[in-house]
């Protein structure tokens, strides 16, 4: 009897609880952070494409071309960690009655990407310059992002930003209304990206000869917006 007694009194109290919780007055807001700062890294995504009716010359003159791309690339400071392979195909087709080869010739494709990710953002035109002076023929994008480290910093910042932003409008609504803040509910967290910004070149499929001027490529990087989000929902009386 006395253990049913207790078991009766716990059940009454988590039912009393449980409408207290159901009869909670709630403001429900959201609020946005945004940072803005520049990009501490540059990514370049650079080709060699050759083509010949003979299979192994178009491969052999593919790599010899890539191979001196990288080490030219490597003269500027950059190592093995920055620079990667992210494609190779080789492919071969018909040509038509327009192609230098003839019409009705079979020609082999090869192309070569490599993609060049540094911290040298100032030297992305450089980078350019040197590739395409030393066998690369095609600049596939110029793009600017954040590394993981300084990504996260102002995640963190524009998450504060954020949370600022909904307690200030969780105020003038119950001002407004007036009633009062008594604490918080939940809090929901939006998801996090990494930002990119891109610099458009005018390299793509340039032949090598034409690509040795004289002039520096100039690409300048642009700023990026870091943004964070948060749905907060305020207990109110």
């Amino acid at each position: 009897m006395a253990v049913f007694v207790v078991l009766l009194a716990i059940s009454s109290f988590a039912g009393i609880t449980a409408a207290a919780e159901e009869d909670e007055k709630l403001i429900h807001v959201s609020g946005t952070g945004k940072v803005t700062t520049s990009p501490d890294v540059a990514e370049i995504s650079l080709a060699v494409q050759t083509e010949d009716q003979d299979g192994l010359f178009a491969q052999q003159e593919n790599a010899r071309r890539m191979s001196e791309c990288i080490s030219a690339l490597k003269t500027l400071g950059l190592t093995d960690e920055d620079i990667k392979t992210t494609g190779y195909s080789m492919y071969s087709y018909k040509t038509d009655s327009d192609s230098p080869f003839g019409g009705e010739k079979t020609v082999y494709r090869v192309t070569n990407t490599l993609l060049v990710k540094t911290t040298k953002t100032d030297m992305a035109g450089e980078i350019i310059d040197k590739a395409i002076a030393n066998g690369a023929n095609s600049v596939n994008y110029v793009s600017f992002t954040l590394s993981d480290e300084k990504s996260q910093s102002l995640r963190s910042e524009a998450l504060t930003k954020a949370v600022t932003q909904a307690r200030l409008d969780a105020d003038s609504v119950s001002a407004a209304l007036g009633v009062s803040i008594l604490g918080v509910q939940s809090v929901n967290v939006g998801s996090s990206y990494t930002p990119y910004t891109y610099a458009e070149s005018n390299y793509k499929s340039m032949s090598m000869d034409s690509a040795a001027g004289t002039y520096p490529t100039p690409i300048q990087a642009d700023t990026v917006d870091v943004t964070a989000s948060v749905s907060i929902s305020y207990i109110i009386r």
